[in-house]
């Protein structure tokens, strides 16, 4: 991964360059910024010419971007709202005990804590327990999605891995491990199904070809307005 400059229009752009083996220049655009996924074979040159190509269209969202709200951050106290399955739950804290314990009781996320907890050590013991919870319940929810796109492909999984990715929401390995983020739990169930579909359709197609799409498709025919919503709401339904 590289971050790298382009004027687009006159405009100054920074994009970040991850090179794989895909067979086609890709473009992302996030709060984050522009993101280019490139063959590895790619010049720079072809790179460039690509982002020319389509100069409008980034600098059209990047400036969407711009004026979007940013996603409110996570407060840690009772009362607060996280996101779940497209919906919300509420936290309630509890200060009792030693161990930092969460579970789910009904539209609420019960996150018991030592009282004596205080300053960083509280929020990163709280946030580090409420990741945990996030990992485990996406864990029961999606492996078994994946595992039965998988079996309509034909195709083996070797693990399903929920964990913390900050600019992606699934992979797919070449030993046909499976990542999953864990954020995702915070999305409408539909859409997570979509990104379990994308990613066992990797199993097929290693890249994002034509045919690529067309595994997808085999999965899901509706794939197409699902990832359109995840790109255009994604704020609504993640928080921390």
């Amino acid at each position: 991964m590289s971050d790298q400059i382009i004027a687009l229009a006159g405009r100054e752009v920074r994009f970040s360059l991850r090179r794989s083996a895909r067979r086609t220049i890709g473009f992302t655009i996030s709060r984050d910024g522009l993101a280019v996924a490139a063959p590895r074979r790619a010049s720079e040159r072809e790179i460039r010419r690509a982002l020319e190509t389509k100069s409008g269209w980034i600098l059209a969202k990047l400036d969407a971007w711009a004026t979007r709200p940013a996603a409110p951050e996570l407060v840690l106290e009772s009362g607060a709202i996280l996101p779940w399955l497209g919906g919300e739950l509420t936290l309630n804290l509890r200060g009792e005990g030693v161990r930092t314990i969460v579970r789910r009781e009904d539209d609420s996320l019960v996150l018991k804590h030592d009282p004596d907890l205080a300053g960083e050590l509280r929020t990163r013991t709280m946030t580090r327990a409420l990741q945990r919870f996030y990992k485990r319940e996406g864990a029961a929810l999606m492996t078994p999605k994946v595992e039965a796109y998988a079996r309509q492909l034909g195709k083996p999984v070797r693990k399903v891995i929920v964990r913390d990715q900050k600019r992606r929401w699934g992979s797919c390995a070449s030993d046909a491990t499976i990542r999953l983020n864990w954020r995702l739990m915070g999305f409408p169930e539909d859409l997570i199904d979509y990104v379990c579909a994308h990613e066992a359709a990797h199993l097929v197609e290693a890249n994002h070809s034509r045919a690529y799409w067309r595994v997808v498709e085999s999965l899901m025919p509706d794939w197409k307005p699902r990832r359109q919503q995840m790109r255009d709401e994604a704020d609504r339904w993640v928080v921390f």
